[in-house]
């Protein structure tokens, strides 16, 4: 209410002067011009206060409300399946949801704050407008509504350009990336291949810059039929003020209070019906939000989950498993079947796309399959809590990733359920060849690995890889998996490791697949896969004595080292 208190001010103190221009006694219009004045200024100041703090609290409550926002999409993403991560759609659906929630919703709080303090002082100035004349108020809404009308208009508009133009953003984005992020420097830099990319993300950026500012002229050209409209309405109601002054039924302060009073409750009546549009806006945009927290989940947690065993006694089987990443696709993999008792290790070979990774993610569930049962001691997996299902599990997968942390943090990642344990996360580091270079390290374990933050230190490859395996013995899961574990790793390192596979996984059951065969041979068995189908197993001995596939392609790898 200060914007009304300051303007009935300002029309008592020109009301004062004009009256005392003529007065012998200066000195007594002056005092109470003065005191005019100072309300004035107590209001101006109030309102000068309240904004700022109105600013801070909306600033404080805005990045509350971000980081909420993006809680929840990091919830969600972790926990969403794999069928989703590795789907184009979801891609779309993802990247409109971050473009968006990270400033959407907290420009909606501000928006309903500013419609309710605006509100309150349109009301006022509204009861003001009225006692002058009725059709003041009518002239002031028709001065604005026409102009909203047309934003709320080309907000659904911009919506659904927004939406078109998912995959092409996505795709100036990935330009962008490669000629920005360090995985791609090396390639880049090799074949020469900077012009091209800079060229493609000019080529989508421009293509996006085109229709947006396309839709921004159209929305402009209405909007400047809406300005001459408003602008006649507000100056026909100043020549109106003016005429009922020059009549005498109002002051020369009557006249500059109902014409700031117009003027004012124009903005306040703009700045609402402004808000309006922007919460229909933002609200059309938040739809992308609720697009991606509302996807329902394709891998369920039992009704009633069954204890997982501990320790596992009879151990893994497949019975006629079957898979497709999608109804309409191609069987990944067709009637498998096979078992791994407790303590056993075994390997998958195989020409690549046969299936092999597909069995683990799986085994970690994060596929269901399509047909058929996987069973730990007899009960399918479906029967135990996911997370019971996963902290038994350790996968080193061969697309690791490099966490940009410490040592310490990088190995102890494999439990993190648990605070680290000194003891076994060296032990770990020795089994896996990297306690030596990482005590050398600067900080030891507590140096930061990688090259993105400050006092950290890059690794070769081999050395990544051998971190990542520190990570997987440092779980005390009962079941390792193995996904092309030493395929960067020199030949001395590699060779010793899966000489001690037995010893380095005591006690477990293991899984392990490799391309280089010379590697799986200490194993139990050996599974040969192709085409989604299991079509020669036994050990190494047996399969070589089979002269099938398996001998063919190992007698292939072993020419090259005679």
């Amino acid at each position: 209410m200060l914007p009304l208190v300051q303007l009935y001010m300002y029309k008592l103190i020109i009301d004062s002067v004009t009256l005392g221009i003529p007065s012998p006694d200066v000195l007594a219009s002056i005092g109470q011009v003065l005191f005019f004045i100072g309300i004035a200024g107590i209001a101006y100041l109030a309102n000068s206060v309240t904004g700022i703090i109105d600013g801070v609290l909306r600033q404080k409550y805005s990045l509350y409300l971000t980081d909420y926002i993006y809680s929840l999409i990091h919830t969600k993403s972790v926990r969403i399946d794999l069928a989703y991560v590795e789907d184009s759609k979801y891609r779309d659906i993802l990247h409109r949801a971050q473009r968006e929630a990270s400033y959407r919703p907290s420009r909606i709080l501000n928006n309903i704050s500013s419609i309710l303090q605006n509100g309150i002082s349109i009301i006022g100035i509204a009861g003001l407008l009225f006692s002058l004349h009725w059709a003041i108020v009518i002239v002031l809404l028709a001065a604005t509504i026409p102009e909203i009308i047309v934003r709320m208009k080309y907000s659904g508009k911009f919506y659904s350009w927004e939406r078109k133009s998912t995959k092409s953003e996505r795709r100036a984005l990935y330009f962008n990336w490669m000629l920005t992020l360090y995985a791609f420097a090396k390639e880049i830099r090799l074949f020469e291949l900077g012009e091209y990319f800079i060229a493609q993300f000019r080529k989508a950026r421009n293509r996006l810059r085109e229709e947006r500012h396309d839709l921004a002229k159209k929305r402009a050209f209405r909007e400047t039929f809406t300005q001459i409209f408003g602008a006649l309405a507000v100056f026909g109601s100043y020549g109106f003020i003016a005429y009922r002054t020059l009549s005498g039924t109002l002051t020369i302060g009557d006249m500059v209070m109902y014409f700031q009073a117009f003027q004012r409750g124009h903005g306040f009546l703009q700045k609402i019906l402004g808000n309006i549009a922007e919460v229909h806006e933002n609200n059309l945009f938040l739809l992308d939000l609720f697009e991606f927290l509302d996807l329902k989940p394709k891998v369920h947690e039992p009704v009633s989950p069954k204890q997982f065993p501990r320790p596992i006694k009879n151990g893994i089987s497949y019975n006629n498993v079957s898979f497709q990443y999608s109804s309409d696709g191609e069987k990944v993999l067709d009637e498998i079947s096979f078992s791994l008792g407790a303590g056993e290790v075994i390997a998958f070979a195989g020409e690549n796309g046969s299936g092999k990774t597909t069995l683990i993610k799986l085994l970690c569930r994060l596929y269901d399959p399509t047909e058929g049962t996987i069973t730990i001691d007899g009960t399918d997996l479906r029967d135990f809590r996911i997370s019971d299902l996963l902290d038994e599990i350790s996968v080193i997968f061969q697309d690791y990733v490099n966490y940009q942390l410490s040592a310490r943090e990088n190995i102890w990642f494999g439990q993190s359920k648990n605070p680290p344990d000194d003891e076994r996360l060296k032990r770990a580091a020795q089994e896996a060849g990297t306690d030596d270079f990482i005590s050398r390290l600067r900080f030891g374990y507590e140096t930061v690995l990688g090259s993105w933050f400050d006092d950290s230190r890059e690794l070769s490859t081999g050395e990544w890889q051998k971190v990542a395996l520190a990570r997987m013995l440092y779980s005390d899961a009962q079941i390792i998996v193995l996904d092309e574990p030493i395929n960067s790793i020199d030949l001395k390192s590699s060779y010793e490791m899966m000489q001690n596979l037995h010893y380095l996984l005591k006690d477990r059951t293991g899984i392990v697949i490799s391309h280089r065969l010379e590697i799986i041979r200490q194993t139990d068995c050996i599974y040969y896969l192709k085409k989604g189908r299991i079509i020669e197993k036994g050990s190494h001995e047996e399969l070589i004595e089979m002269n099938g596939e398996y001998a063919k392609i190992f007698r292939l790898q072993a020419a090259y080292y005679k």
